[in-house]
């Protein structure tokens, strides 16, 4: 692999949040062992979801790495789209409120909630 595929969660120019994948050239490191160059981060946090957890629409706060630890979550748009991210799995959420809007749940943001039988646990990793 000579690239890292990284997921987006971010928002459209209509305000309504979307997927799109970028890519990540690993440009750095030996052939045992390919590297993406540094990137700055701001933080670190770890959540715990008990099973059964969901949450309403909201929007990310600040971009961030979500890494999924353990469980599987599942993010839902507002276009009736699903992508879930299993444990070893992750995203890039970006979904900010656009500057100068006021929250409105019937076009911005994501849903999320935990499925399966076993707590959720993440990794939140703020760029």
């Amino acid at each position: 692999m000579t690239a890292f595929t990284q997921i987006i969660l971010f928002t459209d120019t209509n305000g309504y949040a979307r997927f799109r994948e970028e890519t990540i050239e690993l440009s750095e490191g030996t052939e045992a062992a390919r590297l993406s160059p540094w990137q700055a981060a701001e933080g670190l946090q770890l959540r715990q979801s008990p099973v059964g957890f969901k949450s309403d629409f909201h929007c990310t706060g600040k971009p961030q790495w979500l890494f999924v630890l353990q469980g599987i979550m599942e993010i839902g748009l507002r276009d009736g789209s699903v992508r879930r991210f299993k444990a070893g799995e992750h995203f890039y959420s970006a979904d900010t409120l656009p500057s100068g809007e006021t929250f409105n749940p019937a076009i911005h943001g994501h849903c999320s909630r935990q499925i399966g039988d076993e707590p959720l646990i993440t990794v939140f990793v703020r760029s």
